[in-house]
């Protein structure tokens, strides 16, 4: 019998995508808690999985040769995806379509949700009013503009559930929590009611209170 996949997970949205994932395609997994603020990340077992020193990361002993390891959380999304055979269309214009917003979530929505929550957890009181403060928040709100077009007329980002939907899901759940309103996004705020429903996503999002 093979091996759960070891999962090495901070309660963080990066780490929400892949325990909502795993959740979802209901694959056996070991948690690897990561406390980041003592430097989990730069452990060298751990680098030698994630060469970036970042979490999440898996290894997938579900193979016949060497453990495979896997960093990135799209990266991860898709290989599980593939795994799986789920959450990712069959069709090549599908496919597509699912991996057009998988680079959108990872090069706009996450690195400005991010941004915008380091000015608004950790700056100075003196920077979190300035450019880079708004302008980081400013962008994030774009990034709503974008998904509160592309939801118009359908229930998920690509009209059925899937990575994307999964990937992006997480950097908005915290929108509210980090002084962004949804009023002016309904698309975005059904999209965002009707994902957290679902029970796999409840489980991965209560990981930390679920699982040690």
């Amino acid at each position: 019998m093979s091996k759960p996949i070891d999962f090495y997970f901070s309660p963080t949205p990066n780490g929400w995508k892949i325990s909502i994932m795993l959740e979802e395609c209901e694959l056996p997994y070991n948690t690897i808690l990561m406390d980041l603020k003592k430097g989990d990340q730069f452990q060298s077992d751990f680098l030698r999985i994630s060469p970036n020193n970042r979490m999440p990361a898996i290894v997938d002993y579900n193979k016949k040769s060497a453990p495979v390891t896997v960093f990135e959380s799209g990266a991860i999304l898709l290989y599980l995806a593939e795994k799986t055979g789920k959450f990712i269309p069959n069709s090549k214009l599908g496919k597509k379509k699912v991996m057009e917003w998988l680079f959108w979530q990872v090069g706009n929505l996450g690195p400005m949700g991010g941004q915008h929550s380091h000015f608004w957890n950790y700056a100075p009181e003196s920077e979190k009013d300035g450019y880079a403060a708004n302008r980081y928040a400013e962008e994030y709100d774009r990034c709503f503009e974008v998904l509160e077009r592309q939801l118009e007329g359908q229930e998920y980002i690509v009209n059925e559930y899937s990575i994307a939907d999964i990937i992006s899901w997480p950097w908005v759940l915290i929108a509210k929590a980090m002084g962004r309103s949804l009023d002016a996004y309904p698309n975005v705020a059904n999209w965002r009611q009707r994902v957290k429903e679902r029970p796999a996503v409840r489980k991965g999002v209560d990981l930390m209170r679920t699982k040690s």
